[in-house]
């Protein structure tokens, strides 16, 4: 079978599986069950030493008793794609263990005609969906080996396509047996980024990026997908994963127009954090932000 490497372990997080799991234990330890069962989460994916402790939020609320299958939703940030990719590895690994591809969905979602395969350096090349395997491995390991795994790289869509995507995923996200986890980071700011939004209203330039959060952050809990893409275009805020949320959200909008079938939701942001508090425009700056679904 072909396995996908760990390749950003040693650098983003720890490769050693006892640091890992102390880790991961410590920030989730530190989290109230309080959002649970979560049938989907935003959760960022920057270096662990970041972010880590933002997506603690996010993995406590997963319930691994109804969970048999994940999809995974990541931004594409190496290469340039108009729709959305899967894998061709069966086996994704991690210093934990490895967590097996479903090649089931595979195939269904492949015969849509819709998708296109990655290449071996396109999947290992991107950290987007591999920053949140050792935390899915983590909060699933009660199921160890009973649940499979559904990587998607999702490119450069547009609200159309974001549309199109959400509707073919939602018969998915209807299934409580499927936990869907959004790969995103907020607002990157500064100088590195080149994005200097500021709203003078606010004293200090970390808190006009996090009211910038924040405005986008209420689009997603309303779970407006129009909403949020026009906040997008007015904004222009550095969302990495804007284009896996406008799909996730699509998806929901979907559902909600089922006849006689529309399932109860409700989206909730539980923390948010910067990498760095700009006081200045020399700094830069990344936000996390960690959320979860409901549905009934």
């Amino acid at each position: 079978m072909s396995s996908r490497r760990a390749t950003h372990a040693g650098s983003w997080y720890s490769s050693h599986s006892r640091d890992l799991n102390s880790q991961l234990d410590g920030w989730l330890s530190k989290v109230d069950v309080n959002y649970r069962p979560a049938r989907a989460i935003i959760a960022p994916h920057a270096g662990y030493s970041y972010c880590g402790s933002c997506g603690a939020y996010a993995y406590k609320q997963v319930d691994p008793t109804v969970v048999k299958r994940v999809f995974i939703l990541g931004p594409s940030h190496h290469v340039h794609l108009r729709g959305c990719a899967l894998t061709k590895n069966s086996i994704y690994q991690t210093p934990l263990y490895n967590l097996e591809v479903d090649k089931a969905v595979n195939a269904e979602l492949m015969g849509t005609g819709f998708f296109d395969e990655m290449s071996s350096k396109t999947d290992e090349d991107e950290h987007s969906i591999e920053l949140h395997l050792p935390y899915i491995a983590k909060a699933m390991e009660s199921k160890r080996g009973q649940y499979t795994v559904v990587p998607i790289l999702v490119g450069s869509l547009s609200p159309d396509k974001e549309k199109k995507y959400g509707k073919l995923l939602s018969t998915y996200l209807m299934n409580p047996e499927n936990l869907f986890v959004i790969s995103s980071d907020f607002c990157h700011w500064g100088k590195r980024f080149k994005f200097y939004y500021y709203d003078s209203r606010y004293d200090r330039i970390h808190q006009s990026i996090e009211a910038l959060d924040k405005k986008g952050m209420d689009f997603i809990e309303r779970l407006d997908p129009q909403g949020f893409s026009e906040y997008l275009e007015k904004y222009g805020n550095t969302i990495c994963g804007r284009h896996p949320i406008g799909v996730f959200l699509n998806a929901l909008s979907a559902l909600s127009q089922l006849n006689g079938m529309s399932p109860s939701m409700s989206f909730r942001f539980l923390h948010y954090s910067q990498s760095n508090q700009c006081e200045d425009f020399d700094d830069s700056s990344v936000s996390y932000a960690a959320g979860v679904l409901l549905m009934s």
